[in-house]
């Protein structure tokens, strides 16, 4: 009996073998290069399908916004398909660009006309032209030899009224709308900002630029705005009293408001 009661008790342990907080890694290097593999034949795959697929995933990933109404769209029944979003853009900026195009000849078309009427040859220097972000601007710039107003009013001369119209019957064909603008030169007047100022003076040879073209047949509903800028947009800035700083400009503006 006594030596029953002296046998040790039987004690089973159990290692757990697991791999610890290692065990998993392999798995993580296993995914990214899984994933790496997958944008690579994504990208292969892009490269061999035509146009039309390429423009629509790059649409997608430039707006998937715009991308995603699209779809949405066409799901609902209508015509547009995924492409027409790219599609109409394409054609958007075709559009912009002819009438760059259509408004560049205008251009030249005035210059052409001047130069070839011996009554505006001596003029043609103080004709500006050129394509700005609203339009096709044109300018009448005064000179030491012309000016187009009398000194310190609005009155406009018979010679700047002549040219005037001559530029206005080239925009009698067509239907774009316009903006006047008037600037000054720095030379002030004696009523320090109080009365009339270069500011209404521009303002007003604006307004008279506009009445001349009127008179000689557009339409007074073509004109969005008429703008006075004073001697706040200067061509010469070095010197604020040269007489190239007195102007008008017409801006032919984009049809679309491209």
């Amino acid at each position: 009996m006594s030596g029953e009661n002296n046998e040790s008790p039987i004690i089973i342990k159990k290692i757990n073998k697991g791999h610890g907080h290692h065990g998993g890694a392999w798995k993580v290097a296993y995914a990214d290069f899984v994933t790496a593999m997958m944008a690579l034949f994504i990208v292969l795959w892009i490269l061999g399908q035509d146009e039309e697929v390429i423009q629509n995933v790059a649409g997608y990933f430039r707006d998937p916004i715009g991308f995603s109404d699209k779809i949405k769209s066409f799901k609902e029944g209508t015509s547009v398909t995924p492409g027409e979003n790219n599609k109409d853009s394409l054609a958007s900026r075709n559009s912009k660009e002819e009438e760059i195009l259509a408004l560049k000849k205008m251009g030249d078309k005035i210059l052409g006309e001047l130069s070839a009427s011996p009554e505006f040859e001596n003029l043609l220097d103080q004709v500006k032209i050129e394509i700005v972000d609203e339009g096709l601007r044109i300018e009448m710039v005064e000179s030491n030899d012309d000016v187009f107003f009398e000194i310190g009013t609005a009155n406009m001369k018979e010679e700047g009224k002549k040219l005037l119209n001559k530029i206005g019957q080239n925009l009698l064909t067509i239907p774009n709308k316009l903006i006047i603008e008037g600037h000054t030169d720095a030379r002030p007047y004696s009523t320090s900002g109080l009365g009339y100022s270069n500011y209404e003076l521009s303002v007003d040879r604006a307004n008279s630029a506009r009445r001349v073209l009127v008179s000689g047949g557009i339409e007074n509903t073509r004109f969005d705005e008429i703008r006075g800028y004073a001697d706040k947009n200067l061509l010469d800035t070095k010197d604020p009293y040269n007489l190239v700083n007195r102007r008008i400009s017409i801006i032919i503006k984009f049809a679309k408001g491209i």
